[in-house]
């Protein structure tokens, strides 16, 4: 019998090949060896989890009503978790109700479901330049051109958004005002009130993404952009339990305008029908059973101990000229090597080193900084930062 060659298979969808991994992903599998101290990965310190306060709430739900929390569920996510989030904006200064709220596998997942109900392929989305990578492959995967906003120490630029918008005419500005990933700044207010005009007046919808929040560890908080008077109908706010509680639990959600929010039930709904039922239940009885807020104040004082550690060793490990930031909280130091150094290149000397961190330049929508680089304080203690300092310094 004569075999017949088989004809080639279909090809991936251009924006399968159009949108590559993520090399902060591909980083961290490099740096997985124990020995290495990686200040590469946004990861919170895992010895701070409350693992068993969550372990008892996901006891108690599978104890008192095992049927109802291993079952399909609504779209729009748990009530009394919807609830408590709501109970917490409010109490944080966003009046907001459990039906303005939508949980999701994640504040990443409320990003694609954005892009989703938004997004036609084409349109114009601006972010800060740089900005969370993943939001990049996020507008990349939906045919987004994604547009660069002009920023500086203090993030966009008001004057230069308002310019870019008149010129682009985009249908999205993608931001995370608050301890920025990967810059660690933060936004002033009277630039969030600026943006939250611009968006007011030129027909503009925000995704305010805010992970890091409730990681402050000095300083005043800003309101959400969500909150301005003149953004209020045309803001999404995303936030997320990673951070805050436990990343493994992929909880966020997204709160916004109820035309949009309808539509990013209906886009999650061909996602994946709903988030997860039991870890939903089980947060929300973590919620109601202990004190999210001395959790937090628990985390924040390591994080400080951390970032200040890091801070005071940078001077003596990097090369003179080399200037970084002070972020009030967060995960995130933002590095700037001196001219004619490129942190990519520089990289597998680190590991080498069995030290690691995460170069800028994927970070950036255009026009990327080779010598730039991303310092994560929350992983290592105070010592082991130390020692990792001083690896860095035998690289550079």
């Amino acid at each position: 019998m004569t075999l017949t060659a088989a004809a080639p298979l279909p090809p991936l969808a251009a924006r399968a090949r159009r949108v590559g991994a993520s090399p902060v992903r591909e980083i961290l599998a490099l740096t997985a060896r124990p020995e290495v101290i990686s200040f590469a990965g946004g990861l919170p310190a895992p010895e701070l989890f409350d693992a068993e306060g969550i372990r008892e709430a996901y006891a108690r739900v599978l104890g008192e009503r095992p049927q109802r929390v291993l079952q399909y569920s609504t779209t729009e996510g748990d009530p009394a978790l919807r609830g408590a989030v709501a109970a917490r904006l409010t109490a944080r200064g966003l009046a907001t109700g459990a039906d303005d709220l939508l949980v999701t596998g994640g504040s990443q997942q409320g990003l694609a479901l954005i892009a989703t109900a938004l997004l036609e392929p084409g349109d114009v989305v601006l972010v800060e330049n740089p900005t969370y990578l993943a939001a990049l492959q996020c507008f990349g995967f939906a045919g987004a051109r994604v547009v660069p906003v002009p920023t500086d120490a203090d993030g966009v630029i008001p004057e230069a958004l308002e310019e870019l918008v008149l010129r682009e005419r985009p249908k999205l500005l993608y931001l995370i005002p608050t301890f920025q990933n990967p810059t660690g700044r933060t936004l002033p207010l009277a630039r969030r009130r600026a943006v939250a005009e611009v968006a007011g007046r030129h027909g503009l919808w925000i995704a305010e993404d805010d992970p890091y929040g409730e990681l402050r560890f000095e300083g005043v908080c800003q309101p959400w952009i969500a909150g301005q008077d003149e953004a209020a109908d045309r803001t999404v706010l995303l936030g997320s339990f990673s951070k805050i509680m436990a990343p493994g639990l992929r909880l966020g959600w997204l709160r916004a305008p109820a035309g949009l929010l309808r539509a990013c039930v209906v886009a999650k709904q061909a996602a994946d029908l709903h988030t997860s039922t039991v870890d939903q239940a089980a947060a929300a009885r973590y919620l109601a059973d202990r004190d999210l807020d001395e959790h937090l104040a628990r985390v924040r004082t390591a994080y400080r101990t951390r970032r200040d550690a890091l801070l005071a060793g940078l001077d003596s490990a990097l090369p003179a000229g080399t200037t970084w930031n002070r972020p009030e909280g967060g995960m995130f130091v933002w590095v700037r090597l001196p001219d004619g150094h490129d942190a990519t290149a520089l990289l597998p000397a680190a590991i080498a080193h069995d030290v690691a961190y995460v170069p800028g330049t994927p970070f950036f929508a255009a026009a990327p900084d080779p010598a730039a680089l991303r310092l994560s304080f929350t992983t290592h203690t105070p010592e082991e930062i130390t020692e990792g300092l001083s690896r860095l310094a035998r690289v550079f």
